[in-house]
């Protein structure tokens, strides 16, 4: 079921303000379209987990522990490597400036709500 316009437009300003609040959490929750997969980061992290594996391997035939943590160790650097993508966009910087940005009116309207709420349970 669709979304009616009021819906839509405070759904655009909620996620507004999580923009505005916490960049970087915004960022990593939506699918940013300036962030894209990379061959090179896919085809390096999979060369590094066969490594990986094949250290492990040889650390568990030698019985050797130190090999075969460091083989698990390769192993998952080059998953993560894999899994990483690239930022093909550059980064805004958010200023100093954005700290002591006062709430918008929406944001105070709903803690001037939730406030009311309280003092109504009370």
């Amino acid at each position: 079921m669709p979304l009616s316009e009021h819906e839509q437009k405070l759904l655009e300003q909620l996620e507004k303000q999580l923009h505005e609040d916490d960049p970087k959490f915004a960022n990593s929750m939506g699918s940013d379209p300036g962030r894209t997969w990379s061959t090179r980061h896919i085809v390096i992290g999979v060369l590094c987990a066969l490594a990986g594996i094949a250290l492990l391997l040889v650390g568990v035939t030698t019985q050797l522990i130190i090999v075969g943590v460091l083989g698990f160790v390769v192993m998952g650097a080059g998953v993560y490597f894999a899994t990483m993508r690239n930022a093909s966009a550059p980064k805004q910087n958010a200023g100093p400036g954005k700290a002591g940005k006062p709430r918008s009116s929406f944001m105070s309207s709903l803690e001037e709500r939730w406030d009311e709420r309280r003092r109504d349970e009370s």
